[in-house]
């Protein structure tokens, strides 16, 4: 069982470090970096996290195939496992549909490019002279020298195709959930992908990349998880949101929300049943026992990603205690 803290370098990079290297002194095992073109770069920042931890393995959690591509990316991992001896790990999904619009990006073809960048990830990482003929990348006569490395690829999924295709040819998958309802289908959709391709379904890391918010006090837990549950709603695939009886009308006025910038709102229309599907939030005590329902589930790493609490600091002592209550 890995469990992992998601960090967001939405504050300095120096402060971000820190906390990664908290996450490495509770016994957290992943240390995970969003990528998002208004937060810090993300490998920027993990080639300090690196510099900042000794053991825990550092991964960018994730990234998408259509703003950087693959020969710069696979150049990032492989500078980032030199640095940091072996403990980097790629995370590949297709992105996020607000986020491209307001780039000017539109997300084309999404199971393609992920397909695409993880087969040519993994031959950049060989350090072979490699070429790659794909619907979304194409290269020719590319080697880079400081390679081989032996990166894991964990794929970010949530629709039924590319939980399968996770299945398939991902070394784990981070699923955008946090109630068991969502992992009975996910788990299912994996091993589908697992047998297509004869491999054992123990191969495949299954992470629940879940909002968590811990306090003892229900409501500050609750407020700092709302604009995390509206981020997730709003990009949830209509199968997802079917699933947890929250209307496709309930989603499109929260991504309206987000777009126009009205963030202060959204405590008015972002209900106790979405925090309740799309993250772990509450108290010490009913975290875990969330925690403890997604392992019977099929998971195998949680996540603990933003905004982890009320109170970052607090919220650190907490999850340690969670952790070794895990691993005990």
């Amino acid at each position: 069982m890995n469990f992992g803290i998601e960090l967001v370098p939405n504050e300095p990079v120096l402060k971000v470090c820190y906390y990664a290297k908290k996450a490495e002194e509770i016994g957290a095992d992943f240390v995970w970096i969003t990528d998002h073109f208004n937060n810090r770069d993300a490998y920027v920042t993990l080639t300090s996290v690196s510099m900042s931890t000794n053991n825990i393995k550092i991964g960018v959690g994730v990234t998408n195939p259509y703003t950087r591509h693959i020969t710069n990316t696979a150049s990032a991992l492989l500078t980032l496992n030199e640095i940091s001896g072996g403990r980097a790990v790629l995370g590949v999904g297709p992105g996020d549909t607000v986020t491209f619009e307001s780039v000017g990006l539109s997300r084309n073809k999404p199971l393609s490019a992920v397909r695409d960048t993880v087969h040519s990830a993994r031959m950049l990482f060989s350090g072979r002279q490699v070429s790659y003929s794909g619907s979304h990348i194409n290269f020719s006569n590319i080697r880079l020298p400081y390679g081989p490395g032996e990166i894991p690829i964990y794929i970010g999924a949530q629709g039924p195709k590319m939980l399968e295709m996770a299945g398939e040819i991902g070394d784990g998958v981070l699923i955008n959930g946090s109630h068991p309802l969502d992992f009975d289908f996910a788990v299912s959709q994996i091993k589908k992908g697992t047998e297509n391709a004869s491999r054992q379904f123990d191969e495949v890391d299954i992470g629940a990349y879940t909002c968590f918010s811990i306090d003892p006090d229900y409501e500050k837990a609750a407020n700092a998880a709302i604009p995390v549950v509206a981020f997730i709603v709003s990009g949830a695939p209509d199968s997802v949101l079917e699933k947890h009886n929250i209307s496709a009308n309930e989603s499109e006025i929260i991504s309206n929300m987000i777009k126009e910038g009205r963030f202060s709102e959204l405590k008015d229309v972002v209900t106790e049943k979405m925090i309740d599907r799309f993250s772990i939030t509450g108290d010490p005590e009913s975290c875990e026992k969330r925690i403890y329902d997604l392992i019977d589930s099929g998971v195998t790493q949680i996540v603990a990603g933003s905004p982890l609490g009320a109170n970052k600091e607090k919220s650190f002592n907490y999850i340690q205690s969670i952790i070794k209550n895990l691993k005990d």
